[in-house]
């Protein structure tokens, strides 16, 4: 991989910290630039023009070309590697559980732990105080599918470490700072240990 990689983020975010780890496992360098969403520092002008006309990070920007999503980047990186299985159910197994991050994980677990860890209680607003039974209950329901898959497992997608791995420990190892209990997910528990211990982790800052 030729072209400079740069990724703008919040070291706070587990959606940035994906890219990182994934970068890391792989031993591929990365430059940082870091903003303060509570800041407003993704908003700017500056960088909605010439960072992410959507106004969010992370993006991985690849040379001069800016590429914004968590997951995408991730493949980005990944592709032609071992975090991406060869075989192709394999492979869409893999986007299967990519996709159950972003859609029934990460909107429950990630929003709760910010809510909770940044924001504060608080500050929180009627309406977002109105919904934290039902992330609750879906982010409990989204570990205990993690918990179950891997009763018998030892990662989510095969015999190997993927890229659904990595995008799944981003939020789950600090969900604990949303009011999710781990101990309740011993295979979740065992799991995210084989993580931590994967030749060129890098915790979260």
């Amino acid at each position: 991989m030729d072209d400079v990689l740069t990724l703008h983020e919040d070291p706070r975010s587990g959606n940035c910290y994906k890219i990182r780890l994934t970068a890391a496992l792989l031993g591929l360098p990365i430059k940082r630039v870091q903003y303060d969403i509570m800041r407003g520092e993704t908003r700017t002008r500056e960088f909605l023009l010439n960072v992410n006309s959507n106004g969010r990070i992370p993006v991985l920007q690849i040379g001069d070309r800016f590429l914004p999503e968590s997951n995408a980047a991730c493949w980005y990186l990944a592709e032609d590697t071992e975090l991406i299985p060869q075989d192709r159910f394999m492979r869409a197994d893999m986007l299967r559980w990519m996709f159950f991050e972003q859609y029934n994980h990460e909107p429950n677990i990630a929003t709760l732990r910010f809510w909770f860890a940044f924001v504060g209680e608080a500050h929180l607003s009627a309406e977002q105080i109105a919904q934290v039974p039902a992330k609750r209950i879906a982010g409990e329901d989204a570990l205990a599918i993690m918990d179950n898959h891997l009763k018998n497992k030892d990662w989510f997608v095969g015999d190997a470490p993927s890229v659904a791995d990595i995008s799944l420990y981003a939020y789950t190892h600090v969900c604990e700072a949303g009011g999710f209990r781990l101990q309740d997910r011993p295979n979740v528990c065992a799991w995210l240990e084989r993580v931590a211990g994967l030749p060129g982790y890098v915790p979260m800052d």
